[in-house]
């Protein structure tokens, strides 16, 4: 497989082999992509825990009186 970097990204493992973070940019790589991989999983686990907690709630009859839109612009304005 023949992977074409940026000259940006190019640089980031550059730097991280020559401080000896890394023995070598596939090493780099490899991490990086192990890393992504994880950080999926974690997210796709967190959304899965945010929609049980949703459906005990509404199994419970608690429910919001905000609609998505207002819940959409909560987080929109917490962002800014």
């Amino acid at each position: 497989m023949i992977i074409e970097l940026s000259p940006e990204l190019e640089q980031i493992v550059k730097a991280k082999v020559d401080t000896g973070t890394y023995p070598d940019a596939s090493e780099f790589i490899r991490a990086a992509i192990l890393q992504s991989v994880e950080q999926e999983r974690l997210k796709k686990q967190r959304l899965n825990e945010a929609i049980t907690i949703g459906i005990q709630q509404a199994e419970r009859g608690e429910f919001s009186k905000r609609t998505v839109q207002d819940i959409i612009q909560h987080k929109e304005t917490q962002n800014s």
